[in-house]
């Protein structure tokens, strides 16, 4: 499978936490590009991906209104939602871009690129997850990861889960894919919106196949979690944030589509 290449780092690296523990809490590290994103009072709302040193992907809707961004801190590098995380790191948002044709999470589109207004710098803890090119192809039945706070207890630990691609009676846009089991019981939920749904591939790398959309309720039966088909969006990413750089240095390879920002 052909990624999109990160030119200031190997993406997609794990260095710490490489034993996966399915639904339960995970060491600290495990998920270097996992984004808590907090607003203001509300705390934490969605997760997102640091795909480079000064860009995350996240979901359209956790933006719901794109001329006030003031309010939001992004962190990386965290573990848990409160309490010590001695290799976090925070910053302000610079500008939030959404694709232009964007109007609610079930008419599709629904991803977020979001510039943070103080970059990054690569730890073991934090690093950048790799994209997939606009041809790859997650057949279902693939096994793969997402991770998130969610809506579990206050105050939690980064969890994850494992879920499989399906395509059984599922009614979805070009632009989705879903993931779950039939018997449910295993889903992302609230609080989860915006976060990764990364798959590994066979050189040790993890790609991100989707990005943490909507649902029917949380683990229902036959009805998966919908997630943004991350490959659909290759050029928008490529364009914006090669469009608007940090010091005047590219981080993605160049594309062509363009979209909806606040500034």
């Amino acid at each position: 499978m052909k990624v999109m290449h990160i030119l200031l780092a190997v993406c997609g690296r794990r260095f710490l936490g490489n034993r996966i523990v399915g639904g339960n809490d995970v060491r600290e590290g495990a998920w270097p590009w996992q984004v808590d994103i907090q607003m203001g009072s509300r705390g934490h709302v969605c997760g997102g991906s640091l795909i480079a040193k000064d860009w995350v992907l996240s979901a359209a809707h956790c933006f719901p209104k794109l001329a006030d961004i003031s309010s939001y801190r992004l962190y990386v590098g965290r573990h848990q939602l409160s309490g010590v995380n001695h290799h976090e790191v925070s910053s302000r948002v610079r500008r939030v871009v959404v694709p232009a044709g964007y109007t609610n999470p079930q008419d599709g589109q629904d991803v977020a690129l979001v510039q943070l207004a103080t970059p990054v710098q690569w730890s073991n803890w934090i690093q950048p997850v790799c994209l997939p090119s606009d041809d790859a192809v997650f057949p279902s039945g693939m096994q793969c990861y997402v991770t998130g706070w969610g809506h579990i207890r206050e105050g939690g630990e980064l969890r994850m889960l494992v879920l499989a691609f399906t395509s059984d009676q599922v009614d979805i846009l070009p632009d989705m894919i879903c993931a779950g089991f039939p018997e449910g019981g295993r889903d992302s939920c609230q609080g989860d919106s915006g976060g990764p749904l990364v798959c590994p591939m066979v050189n040790g790398t993890w790609v991100q196949a989707g990005v943490v959309s909507f649902g029917q309720g949380c683990a229902q039966p036959n009805r998966p979690g919908i997630y943004a088909k991350v490959s659909t969006f290759a050029s928008f990413i490529r364009s914006t944030s090669s469009n608007h750089t940090t010091n005047g240095k590219k981080q993605i390879a160049e594309g062509q589509m363009g979209g909806n920002e606040t500034l």
